[in-house]
């Protein structure tokens, strides 16, 4: 499931063990996400789901929900 692989991902980034993601959860809302962590994040995103993200998306994500459907999109994995 991408939710539980994306939430995975958040905690080893954000190095935060308790932290639960959600779809509504923005940059905002997780303490640390600034540019260099959204570069880690994305970069751990396509190397876990085997995809690749374009420039031109990154910025479309207000959410980390728009992030999950776009994963799932692109992967084929729900």
């Amino acid at each position: 499931m991408v939710q539980n692989r994306l939430q995975q991902i958040f905690r080893e980034i954000f190095a935060d063990d308790d932290l639960v993601v959600s779809d509504a959860m923005t940059a905002d809302d997780v303490p640390g996400w600034d540019s260099l962590a959204h570069i880690n994040l994305i970069y751990a995103v396509e190397r876990e789901f085997a995809i690749q993200i374009a420039d031109d998306r990154l910025a479309s994500f207000a959410t980390v929900g728009d992030m999950r459907e776009h994963i799932e999109e692109l992967s084929g994995v729900h």
